[in-house]
């Protein structure tokens, strides 16, 4: 993941920067830049790979100044390399830039036409164009920020710097988290306390929509319309931990709201944003493979779970799946025409690594999807396919389930069109479908979360708790019971909706809610035909729909939890953000420990 860090200080800032750079490496990224102002010339190094090339470029050719803003990468829109690099340059603009510009095709055409010349590949050219365009149109710099801001859609954190300004730069988000922190005579910004930790302990997270502008004096922070805004200060501990909680109560809760911005990184890896195709490259030839073997443990599982629709349907490539722990131990007739997933986000996991190498015993193509990508597992692999998701340190998965997911839908996309059973129109299509995602998932965020956590007060008060879905939404409400139970300890179970007849049904009274997940799909009828039989024996329904199922939807409800309306490929993603914020304010509400639930471990390493 993308790393920022901005200095207005006192002395020369360069090596400073990346020094902060150093503390963000754990995010991932293949270049670096830093640039400085010094006697009103903007001036910069840039370099593909690792901080030491930057290091060695500034050795041999070092920057004065005392302002500068700094960046690591990872490639989404352009090829790792110098050239796209951040910081980018416009006519005395410069900018650094986190996640994703979704409309930059179409301002980019916009700003050729218009007579403007692109030195990159990258979305984030986009933001100086314009920036430089407003300035050269007359405005000052503060309005063509706020100008800019209105005109660009998507997920980001931004920093800007403008040469003839060489004691103030700008910073703004939507999605990827910045923080700004104080000095004595100097301030800093930067995507988290991590990075500002060698500089300053008092800091101060930004908010969705927030602008700010800051100098040597201090932050005026204010919204996308230019209204001035507070937001409080705070102590922070990074320097004495590797992952800071910011602004949030837990971990989980930090980890939950991450997931626009780990979703997007994931989605780069995967995607090309310009031709809206998938880009795989894998040792596994899915067009030459009769059937796709796939188990996990825990979440993991479920997101596998979730996968096997996605392969079958796209692909049409027969899956068969199982919990790790019950793989092993089958000895199910494999062949080499036959290939393996293994998904565990540590990549330790016992039980899936011991059924990676009976797979491999067996002379099968394995690939691993994986968090970390030195673990054992990725080692023992074919085909790695990282998760992207960063260090989660609660141990209820929620960043890591989201980006399993997107992996292996981009996976499926790609073995359909290798199979020859989706056409090129079709991937294009969904490839557009999970380019939107972290947008949404970010508003999603943001709209629900008032009622979830007055509903979690409620549900915090029964004992038991049904979750029903159909389809893609049947692992999703295993996922979701699955949560409940291991944060807050209330017992929950997940239901594949049909199945509610076939015994569970007994247990429905007035002291039993029933979560049900349904988007308005191919499954929704059926699924509130089910949720009918729930009503006529007084359970209490929970509701997550989208606005064509709560307009179609008549029954009465404890709560009803509406969602935007998006394609069926990331309707997962989007719905596991409610069940996941279920789960962690039930648990508020119960007094848990949310972030290490007893019994509990983030990797299972044991038998």
């Amino acid at each position: 993941m993308c790393g920022i860090v901005g200095i207005v200080g006192t002395q020369p800032v360069a090596g400073r920067l990346v020094d902060a750079l150093k503390r963000l490496e754990y995010r991932g990224y293949d270049s670096a830049g830093v640039a400085t102002i010094h006697e009103g010339a903007l001036d910069r190094r840039r370099a593909e790979g690792k901080l030491f090339n930057l290091e060695r470029r500034l050795a041999d050719e070092p920057l004065a100044g005392n302002i500068g803003i700094a960046h690591t990468r990872w490639a989404t829109h352009g090829v790792p390399n110098e050239t796209n690099a951040h910081p980018h340059f416009v006519d005395g603009v410069a900018v650094v830039h986190n996640g994703i510009i979704e409309n930059f095709s179409e301002i980019r055409d916009e700003l050729l036409a218009d007579g403007a010349s692109f030195k990159s590949q990258t979305d984030t050219e986009v933001v100086a164009q314009l920036l430089a365009k407003y300035t050269r149109e007359g405005l000052g710099h503060r309005d063509a920020m706020l100008k800019m801001l209105r005109r660009v859609t998507g997920a980001y954190a931004l920093v800007v710097m403008f040469k003839d300004d060489p004691d103030t730069l700008m910073g703004a988000l939507s999605g990827p988290p910045l923080a700004v922190g104080y000095g004595k005579g100097e301030m800093f910004i930067g995507s988290d306390a991590i990075a500002l930790s060698p500089f300053t302990n008092e800091i101060t997270y930004l908010v969705d929509g927030d602008c700010v502008v800051i100098n040597r004096k201090g932050a005026e922070i204010m919204d996308h319309n230019g209204n001035r805004v507070e937001r409080p200060r705070q102590i922070t501990q990074a320097a004495a931990f590797l992952v800071d909680k910011g602004n949030h109560r837990h971990f989980m809760e930090k980890e939950i709201h991450e997931q626009p911005e780990v979703i997007s990184h994931a989605l780069s890896h995967y995607i090309d944003f310009t031709s809206g195709t998938v880009k795989v490259d894998t040792a596994i030839d899915f067009s030459a493979v009769r059937s796709l073997a796939i188990s996990a443990c825990g979440t993991a599982y479920l997101a596998g779970l979730t996968g096997k629709y996605w392969f079958e349907r796209y692909a049409r490539l027969p899956v068969e799946i199982d919990v790790a722990s019950e793989f092993r131990y089958r000895e199910m007739p494999l062949s080499p025409d036959q290939a393996a997933l293994f998904i565990s986000q540590s990549g330790e996991t016992a039980d899936t690594l011991a059924s990676l190498r009976y797979c491999k015993a067996e002379g099968l193509k394995i690939g691993a999807v994986v968090n970390v990508k030195e673990s054992t597992i990725a080692r023992e692999s074919d085909a790695v396919f990282p998760i992207l998701a960063g260090p989660e340190i609660g141990v209820a998965s929620t960043k890591a389930f989201t980006c399993q997911l997107a992996v292996l839908a981009a996976l499926s996309i790609a073995a359909g069109r290798e199979r020859g059973t989706i056409s090129a129109a079709e991937e294009t299509a969904l490839v557009k479908a999970l380019m939107e995602m972290p947008r949404i998932m970010t508003r999603v965020l943001n709209s629900i979360q008032p009622q979830i956590e007055s509903l979690s007060r409620d549900l915090s008060r029964y004992k038991d708790v049904l979750y029903l879905g159909r389809g893609t939404s049947y692992p999703l409400a295993l996922e979701g019971a699955l949560k409940l139970k291991e944060i807050s300890y209330i017992h929950a179970e997940g239901y594949a909706a049909g199945e509610l007849k076939h015994g569970p049904i007994a247990l429905i009274d007035e002291n039993m809610p029933v979560i049900v997940i349904a988007p308005h799909d191919r499954f929704f009828e059926k699924t509130v035909s089910n949720m009918q039989e729930v009503a006529a024996r007084g359970g209490k329904i929970i509701f997550i729909t989208d606005e064509k199922g709560a307009a179609a939807s008549k029954l009465p409800t404890m709560a009803t939890i509406v969602l935007p309306m998006v394609e069926e490929i990331i309707s997962p993603m989007i719905y596991a953000l409610p069940i996941q914020m279920i789960a962690y304010y039930t648990a508020v509400f119960m007094g848990t420990d949310v972030d290490q639930p007893r019994n509990l471990a983030k990797s299972v390493t044991v038998e």
